[in-house]
């Protein structure tokens, strides 16, 4: 049972509740009989965005992973947080992934390879620590931003997507599967906003203070849980036009720069954001030397 919030805050529950209500009602899970999978140039389709559709597809259905998660490190999480996560962002978010991934095995992909039950270390200390509630507002912290710049990536990616696969005149991909589910995106960074915001007033300055350094500590790119990853995440940003020192960051991390990083003026984005992209490029093209040397 999650714990009760003081009255001043009933207002602000009451919003957060009403949100998570309006996109369950309004967004429910993509129907697999709306999606038209036709597609006009499979083997050019394939070569300039099938990557792209298994990075997307996999982190798209880890939500079930992310869910062990949350259940792990949050053991006493506020009622609307796991209404949302449980009732509206899983199944939402599993649908897109497995329509991405019925695409790109229709491409001749193999289907991705997603990690649905690995629970590391640091979030099982995470969740012991919880049980502690002064504790567990730090990791909920955390779980906001990283909610946040999850689906703020997600909101731009499947818009530069969504751009391409029109450019290439795949309309029924653009239409009946990258549009339905870009919309869909919004409603969860709102949520995640509205909480962080509500959450960050409450803090005392220690927590605080724990919330800036453990997140210095362990941004990184949405999906990018290893080098190998993070290098795939570089593959995404070059096919999609990204660049590590472009708005795209900036977009990312806003919020978190107007919440966490406010005294520090004039840094539009947080250096370690900047360095987490920058990697991922790095990372990427050094991958590519490599498989070019070795093609020699």
């Amino acid at each position: 049972m999650s714990r009760s919030r003081p009255s001043a805050r009933s207002a602000a529950d009451q919003r957060l509740v009403d949100h998570v209500d309006r996109l369950g009602a309004e967004h429910p899970p993509i129907s697999l009989d709306s999606v038209d999978f036709t597609v006009v140039d499979p083997v050019g389709f394939e070569a300039r965005f099938g990557h792209v559709l298994d990075y997307m597809a996999r982190v798209e259905l880890e939500v079930d992973r992310n869910v062990l998660e949350l259940m792990t490190m949050l053991p006493d999480p506020p009622e609307v947080d796991v209404h949302f996560y449980r009732d509206v962002w899983q199944p939402q978010e599993i649908q897109h992934g497995r329509i991405l991934d019925e695409l790109q095995v229709r491409l001749g992909r193999p289907p991705a390879d997603a990690d649905l039950d690995s629970i590391g270390t640091k979030l099982k200390v995470l969740g012991a620590l919880g049980h502690a509630s002064a504790f567990q507002d730090v990791s909920r912290m955390l779980y906001y931003l990283t909610g946040m710049a999850t689906e703020r990536s997600a909101v731009l990616a499947y818009n530069l997507l969504h751009d391409g696969v029109r450019e290439m005149g795949e309309q029924a991909v653009a239409e009946t599967i990258i549009a339905p589910i870009k919309r869909q995106e919004p409603g969860h960074f709102a949520f995640y906003q509205l909480s962080a915001r509500g959450l960050w007033a409450e803090l005392a300055p220690w927590q605080k203070w724990l919330v800036r350094h453990l997140r210095r500590l362990s941004f990184s790119p949405v999906g990018a849980n290893d080098d190998e990853q993070l290098a795939d995440f570089g593959d995404l940003m070059a096919t999609l036009g990204i660049d590590d020192s472009s708005d795209f960051t900036a977009q990312i991390a806003r919020v978190e720069m107007e919440l966490l990083w406010a005294r520090d003026k004039g840094l539009p984005v947080p250096a370690y954001v900047t360095a987490a992209f920058r990697e991922a490029r790095e990372r990427s093209r050094a991958r590519a030397e490599g498989a070019s040397s070795g093609a020699r």
